[in-house]
């Protein structure tokens, strides 16, 4: 057993902030489903999936801040403190992005959704569910599977950026009206930027692993 196995044997377990990361985690994939959801239902449907998602983004909100708050009272923490802090943030950071293509579509009244977002939407809810496998991985600090998990949530960030190229080229090369390109391109880069939050979560979830490994 080395030191920082026989140190994490003697520290409490944490009863504060994985909790916290679970709740959000879950409340991540359930908005990232809900967004996938408002995109294959004709548009007079789609206002009940945004309300949820507006909930669901502040119920993260709230955790976010609770998590906070958490930090300022606790001196032992599962691992740094920064690192909790980084983590939250990305896992708020993730659910704003998916928030604001779901307020982007809301606002701009877009009517027909395109192949492009509803892949997107589909990337960031496979995305999602794997930062909640991460995270689950990261209670039991199981280097291999979190390797494993931020590899695949890395490639489809990759794969996002891909379809969002080509989504754009796509719009500049067959719309022809000037708002129905800016209401899109607004819509796609959202969902985007969403995907590369989700890389800078995995990103903290690998730091962590291998500053305990």
């Amino acid at each position: 057993m080395t030191l920082n196995n026989i140190f994490q044997f003697l520290v409490p377990k944490d009863k504060k902030f994985f909790p916290l990361f679970d709740q959000a985690s879950y409340n991540l994939t359930l908005l990232a489903e809900t967004l996938h959801e408002a995109v294959n239902v004709p548009k007079n449907e789609r206002e009940e999936y945004f309300r949820k998602i507006e909930e669901l983004e502040a119920e993260i909100e709230e955790i976010t801040h609770k998590t906070h708050l958490e930090l300022s009272k606790n001196f032992i923490t599962p691992f740094d403190r920064e690192d909790i802090h980084s983590l939250i943030k990305a896992i708020d950071n993730v659910a704003d992005n998916m928030h604001g293509a779901a307020s982007r579509m809301r606002l701009y009244q877009v009517e027909k959704i395109t192949k492009s977002i509803r892949k997107l939407t589909e990337i960031n809810l496979e995305a999602c569910q794997l930062i909640g496998i991460g995270i689950k991985e990261l209670k039991v600090m199981n280097h291999k599977a979190i390797k494993e998990t931020c590899k695949k949530i890395n490639k489809l960030e990759s794969k996002a950026d891909s379809v969002f190229d080509k989504a754009v080229a796509d719009i500049f090369e067959n719309e022809v009206d000037a708002k129905n390109i800016i209401k899109y391109k607004e819509v796609l880069s959202a969902l985007e930027m969403a995907s590369d939050k989700c890389k800078s979560v995995s990103n903290v979830m690998e730091q962590i692993s291998v500053k305990h490994s």
